[in-house]
Order: C-alpha cells, then structure tokens, then sequence
C-alpha cells in the first residue's frame, strides 16, 4: 500500500486484472442532456475515454462540469442521450433496467461518501449483500478475507454504528470489492472524513488497485485525494479539457484553478 507521500508499486509488479481482456471502461460519443429546446443542458457534450485495467483514474472539474453525470452513466446508474458504454468488454447502453441491475451487483462496486451501509445487517453482512442481492452464494470466508485486506479483521460481526466513520468506509470498501468487480465506481469517498482517516482510505484504494488488481474510477473536488490516482482528467462543460499523470496535490490544484477561473471568465461573458 502506499503510505502518504510515500512511492507506489511499479506497474510491472501488478496482479493481471480480473475478467475478460480489454479495457475496464470504454466511453464513445457519450452524450446526456436533460430537458429540450433552449433551455436543454448538455450536461456531456461528447465523452471518449478508455480506461485500461488495474488502474486508478481521479476525475475532476469545476461545479456543474458534469462530474456526476460522467460516473452516473460510466456505472449504468444513468443512461446516455448518445453514445456507447463498455464496462468489461460489456456494452450496456441497450441493456434493459433488470439485466443494468444484476451487472451492477455483480461486476461493479460502489463506494460512496455517505457510506450506504446498513445499520440493522453486521458488518460481515453488509460485506456480503451485493452476493446476497445477485442471488449468488454468500461467501463468508471472501468476506473474511477482504475485511482482513482492509484492516478490520475481527470486526465481521460488529453493527455499522459500532464502528468509526473511517471503518464504516473500509467496510463499503470491502464491499465494493467482495464480487472481484470490473470496475469499482467511488464517488467522493472521503468526503465525510478527516484528513488523517481520508488518507487511510485512500491508500486502501491505491492497495485495491496495485496489490488486487483492481480498477478504480474516482470523482472528486479533493486535489489531495486525487494525487493517489493514476491519472487525474479534468471535465469542463461536459467534455474531458485534459489530464494529469501522477500530479502532486499541488500541480492538481493549480490546474483546477485554472479551469475554474476559464469556467468564471465563460460565465461572466454570457451574463
């Protein structure tokens, strides 16, 4: 795992990615407009990404760049105007709402800012309830196993309000890889925590993806948060304005100044 400011795996030493060959995240074309006429908002005008396996990717953008969105339809929560999404080799943009929800439980992992945990299931329960939900079998010693990757060995049976915000993340963390998913989807995960706690998952993802194998796609406002990733690309109005390969928080944050003072500038001119 890499600690703060320390030095990431070599790529060469990875663990092949689970699944089929080809790119863990595939956009073409992706377009999402909401509402008609003159007052449509284009909130994607034309995303084309690849995203490789076992890699982590930060996503950022001023307010309103379309962020959301951009995860939303990545992880078939949402679905596209116009385009395609490849997510494992899978093209899920004709998929209908029941076979979206069975992909979701079963290749894909979620983890959230508000951790979405259970509070009345254990923490061994809430590991395993995206198998419980696919209808597959529950697999304690996987669920073992993967609270034991993130640190909360001895905790399986432990309630979610027993336990502190940084565990009850780890333990959507597990959760989120227990299915040995494509792609883990995490939208702002350390939101909710202090900085110290912030960084402690965040290695836990990094680990994910170096140690495991997994594929990571991360929004966030947090330049600190996405220094940890791969590659940090950068939304403005709706379509990728660049990225940024192993950045410091520093270099991050500057570019995001950038694009937010370019977003103010475009927003003074039209009023």
């Amino acid at each position: 795992m890499r600690l703060r400011g320390g030095t990431r795996q070599k790529t060469d030493d990875r663990p092949e990615a689970q699944g089929t060959p080809g790119p863990a995240v595939e956009l073409r074309g992706v377009r999402r407009q909401y509402g008609r006429g003159a007052g449509a908002v284009h909130a994607l005008a034309g995303i084309d990404l690849v995203l490789p396996r076992g890699t982590f990717t930060a996503v950022m953008g001023p307010s309103g760049s379309g962020k959301s969105t951009f995860l939303q339809c990545a992880a078939g929560l949402d679905r596209p105007s116009a385009g395609s999404v490849r997510l494992g080799g899978t093209e899920i943009t004709g998929m209908r709402e029941h076979q979206l929800t069975e992909m979701r439980r079963s290749r894909l992992g979620f983890v959230f800012q508000a951790f979405n945990l259970l509070p009345s299931l254990t923490v061994e329960q809430n590991v395993l309830l995206p198998m419980r939900l696919a209808g597959q079998r529950q697999d304690r010693r996987r669920a073992d196993a993967v609270l034991a990757q993130v640190g909360l060995a001895g905790k399986a049976k432990r309630r979610p309000g027993e336990l502190s915000g940084g565990q009850q993340q780890r333990v959507a963390i597990a959760r989120a890889l227990v299915t040995r998913p494509d792609v883990v989807f995490a939208d702002e995960p350390t939101g909710a925590l202090d900085t110290g706690t912030a960084a402690e998952v965040l290695g836990l993802l990094r680990h994910a993806v170096d140690s495991l194998g997994a594929t990571v796609v991360m929004v966030t406002h947090d330049p600190a948060a996405a220094a940890w990733a791969d590659r940090v690309l950068f939304l403005a109005d709706g379509v990728f304005a660049g990225g940024l390969d192993r950045g410091s928080a520093e270099q991050i944050a500057a570019r995001m100044a950038d694009l937010t003072s370019r977003a103010g500038a475009l927003a003074g001119a039209a009023a």
